[in-house]
């Protein structure tokens, strides 16, 4: 299995929340059509990835980058989803919170391009 339906799950989530946090920080209202697109595809995104990773054509049993990759991915799809329930509240702590949404997003984008050159 090749990685590019990875790398453009990957690359439309990115893009798709790179616009929806230019819109939070403008103070733009609420799109929930364009937050669902991309949690779906932040999910079909590392679905693709534990497959190729873990599935039956998967090349090497523990590719070490490939599965730090996939953890930071599980991270980010869990900060992702608690940022709203924590940052109710406070505005700070919203922006806390998607900081580190979008750090362990960035993470998990350059582990996978690594893991794939080295492929």
């Amino acid at each position: 299995m090749t990685a590019i339906p990875v790398i453009l799950l990957f690359l439309g989530t990115a893009a798709v929340g790179l616009y929806l946090g230019i819109g939070y920080l403008k103070g733009w209202p609420r799109r929930p059509a364009l937050i669902g697109v991309h949690i779906l595809f932040g999910i079909g995104g590392l679905e693709v990835m534990a497959t190729l990773l873990w599935g039956p054509t998967a090349d090497v049993p523990v590719p070490t980058l490939g599965a730090a990759a996939a953890v930071a991915f599980v991270a980010t799809m869990f900060i992702g989803l608690l940022a709203p329930m924590v940052g109710r509240r406070s505005r700070q702590t919203m922006n806390v919170a998607l900081s580190l949404h979008a750090a362990a997003a960035l993470s998990g984008i350059g582990l996978l391009l690594i893991w794939i050159s080295s492929r």
